[in-house]
């Protein structure tokens, strides 16, 4: 294809050029910009017409001026993919950050993916373990899964996020199993933590970064998920990989996206947002799944912090309407010393259901959680109470509940970062806070499975045990003939 160049950009607004009197130009093309002193600079189409063309220039637009020349290249980003990228820290442009050679690619993608159609999308039905208990047992990733987390300015999502990627598995799986981590608008101190982390823990052999700085252009960050997911999509379905895409953090995202926006002289909408900001995140929210006759999965964990703590914020609160869930983190938790800090009441997962039960986690699972549910929100709610009436008011069962309340924050929530519980151990310790209410109140679990797992001892206020008081006569019977 004839590469023309041109010596007509009319106007330098941050990030863009506008380019006028040009051949047609496709969305999306890449762009080379030979400035007066004879360096080049890139850039991709971000909007085309029959009299301007828009430029978005990756490495910002100082130095560029009208007497610079623009080429159009005639193809789109691309990025060269193979099994040798695992390992690998990258910059969000995809070059490398580690000191290591180029990628030399098996194949060349188009970074642009498309959603999956949903004729061919299986539904997600296994579990993924994270280690993590208040996502294990309350809110389970299943793989397949969008599951964002929501976060606020100074908690320790990306601790979280880390601890994810070192502990994430499908428990029985025999496929391979990785975990492409895209860090977006970081600090250069978070980029040391994150690449130290992912090599002292030997998380990196199974893992490609890609980490976009703070001081790093606007634009490079919105491809940066985009080359995570092509990424991702080489090593599920060509390769049979199950893969956990971790993005963090898309509020800078969505941040760019405003900054380009307003360059554009765009219309704005909620907050400033552009009114295109559902469409863009579907764009990468959707190209996680699973499709029919592929073993490989994409499982998706996005991260954000909500500005101001507001879940009614336009970029959490489309989020939500996109995905499958949320986690969301508590500043009350974080103040009093919890790690991880989330509060499992607003938190949800949608698929929950589908990846727990007999064969898949414990046959206990759904109602242990629904019964820690119960409890914990009744707990909490007593906390207002007796900041009025005062705990001696309060009866036996209150004082109970506000106990269970304090010892799951305590004993569930509490994990330290190395910590990584198995399945078992973490119904384990929801059963040992089940124990503190008498066997008869557990009212969300089965006669059948309190029988199984209860015992016969129940955890007094002061920590002691002590025999169950039998619920019937019938159960009397049942104790006698076992004796």
């Amino acid at each position: 294809m004839l590469q023309k160049e041109y010596k007509t950009i009319r106007r330098i607004a941050g990030p863009l050029v506008f380019v006028e009197k040009t051949h047609p130009v496709g969305y999306g093309e890449l762009v080379a910009i030979k400035l007066s002193d004879g360096s080049l600079k890139n850039g991709q189409v971000l909007d085309t017409s029959e009299d301007l063309v828009v430029v978005q220039v990756f490495e910002g637009t100082s130095r560029i001026d009208k007497a610079s020349w623009v080429k159009f290249l005639g193809e789109t980003i691309k990025l060269p993919v193979s099994e040798k990228m695992l390992g690998r820290i990258l910059t969000g442009a995809g070059k490398p950050r580690d000191g290591g050679p180029e990628i030399v690619g098996e194949k060349r993608l188009d970074i642009v993916g498309a959603a999956i159609n949903p004729h061919v999308r299986r539904s997600p039905a296994e579990f993924i373990q994270t280690g993590i208990s208040t996502i294990d047992a309350t809110n389970t990733l299943v793989r397949g899964q969008k599951l964002p987390i929501f976060s606020g300015s100074g908690l320790p999502h990306n601790e979280i996020a880390l601890q994810i990627a070192r502990q994430a598995k499908v428990p029985g799986s025999e496929g391979k199993f990785a975990v492409i981590f895209a860090a977006m608008g970081i600090t250069n101190e978070e980029a040391q933590y994150f690449m130290r982390d992912f090599e002292e823990t030997g998380a990196l052999q199974r893992a490609v970064v890609f980490l976009n700085l703070a001081d790093d252009p606007a634009v490079e960050r919105l491809i940066t998920p985009k080359m995570a997911l092509t990424t991702a999509e080489y090593l599920a379905f060509e390769k049979d990989m199950h893969v956990l895409v971790i993005l963090t953090d898309m509020t800078n995202y969505c941040e760019s996206l405003r900054e380009i926006g307003a360059a554009r002289e765009e219309i704005p909408g909620r907050r400033g947002f552009p009114g295109y900001m559902y469409t863009d995140l579907a764009s990468v929210y959707e190209r996680a799944g699973m499709i029919e006759g592929k073993k490989g999965s994409i499982t998706q964990v996005p991260i954000l912090t909500m500005v101001g703590d507001d879940i009614t914020h336009p970029i959490p609160d489309l989020t939500g309407y996109i995905t499958e869930g949320q986690i969301v983190l508590s500043r009350e938790l974080h103040r009093k010393g919890i790690y991880p800090p989330v509060d499992v009441l607003p938190s949800l997962s949608r698929l929950m259901n589908s990846g727990i039960g007999a064969k898949k986690t414990r046959d206990d699972h759904k109602q242990v959680s629904d019964q820690m549910y119960a409890f914990y929100a009744e707990g909490r709610d007593l906390r207002g109470l007796v900041a009025i009436v005062g705990e001696e008011a309060l009866s036996d069962r209150d004082k109970r509940l506000l106990k269970f309340a304090e010892q799951f924050e305590k004993k569930f929530v509490r994990q330290s970062t190395k910590e990584n519980r198995d399945i078992d151990r973490t119904l384990e310790i929801g059963w040992e806070l089940l124990r503190m209410l008498p066997k008869k109140e557990l009212t969300r679990v089965s006669p059948e499975l309190r029988e199984k797992y209860y015992g016969n001892e129940e955890v007094a206020l002061d920590g002691q045990k002590h025999e169950t008081p039998l619920e019937s006569d019938e159960d009397e019977e049942k104790l006698k003939r076992a004796k």
